[in-house]
């Protein structure tokens, strides 16, 4: 398996959109989507006033699908897309890759069907979606445990060496994606904390900026906080096994970027 790691969405204060792009044996596979190009070409509707918000600087050459054009794939082998959740700055790319199998856990698509909550009617937009993508809707139950984590599973059309793991706070169905790289686990948690220091063992500092960032938007903060307890112990008890990335933070991308794990067989 071959990953590379692409930034579809730069905002303000250094923050980033990790998202990944796996080669497996016969179909690529994108980890988030990070913003698309309906949201660089009408921002108003497809993302809204949170842009502002965010910072965002909506550029086509970020996007997922050009990112991918210029590594020399064909967009339309992207057999599937895995969801870390579906808040506007990592959905927005959907529409891009109509004939990709999106798979989100179900507590996610609940709540985005749902939008009970004043924070969900914000941080979710139906219009990233409106084109009615190919769901792939997985259990939340059952499934298998993964260094201490349960409810781990494997994904319908994808090997096992990709799992999802809940990793639930930053919204009802948010999850971490774990790949077997052949030379170690890279895990993906996506929203789960914005800055290495937050999961690293002797502990580090947060901006405070990112702080309320965090306050605000989670929909379980005791949740939240306690898996970033277990991810702080999953890197302090497995470290030299696991490696621990997520979405936002711009010096972990770029250190992925310089030291990408992964090599072996390409596709296509």
């Amino acid at each position: 398996m071959r990953i590379h790691h692409l930034n579809c969405g730069t905002m303000s204060a250094g923050v980033v959109d990790h998202c990944l792009l796996i080669e497996t044996r016969d179909t690529l596979v994108l980890v988030d989507t990070g913003f698309g190009l309906d949201c660089v070409r009408d921002p108003g509707a497809m993302v809204g006033p949170m842009r502002f918000a965010f910072g965002a600087k909506l550029v086509e050459h970020e996007t997922a699908i050009r990112q991918i054009q210029a590594l020399g794939y064909d967009p339309a082998d992207v057999g599937h897309i895995i969801l870390t959740h579906l808040d506007l700055d990592h959905a927005g790319g959907l529409a891009d890759f109509p004939r990709a199998l999106v798979h989100v856990h179900s507590p996610e698509f609940l709540a985005v069907t749902a939008r009970r909550t004043m924070n969900e009617k914000i941080r979710y937009r139906a219009r990233q979606w409106a084109h009615g993508p190919r769901w792939m809707v997985n259990e939340d139950t059952g499934g298998a445990e993964w260094f201490g984590f349960r409810a781990v599973r494997e994904l319908e059309g994808l090997p096992p060496e990709i799992l999802v793991v809940p990793l639930t706070g930053h919204t009802r169905g948010h999850v971490g994606v774990a790949v077997d790289t052949g030379y170690g686990w890279l895990l993906h948690a996506g929203g789960a904390f914005n800055f290495d220091g937050e999961i690293h063992p002797e502990g580090g500092s947060v901006p405070l900026h990112m702080r309320a960032y965090q306050l605000a938007t989670a929909v379980d903060l005791p949740q939240f906080q306690e898996n970033q307890r277990r991810l702080r112990d999953l890197r302090r008890d497995h470290g030299n096994q696991i490696t621990i990335i997520n979405s936002h933070d711009k010096k972990l991308f770029r250190q992925m970027q310089q030291h990408a794990p992964i090599r072996p067989p390409s596709f296509g």
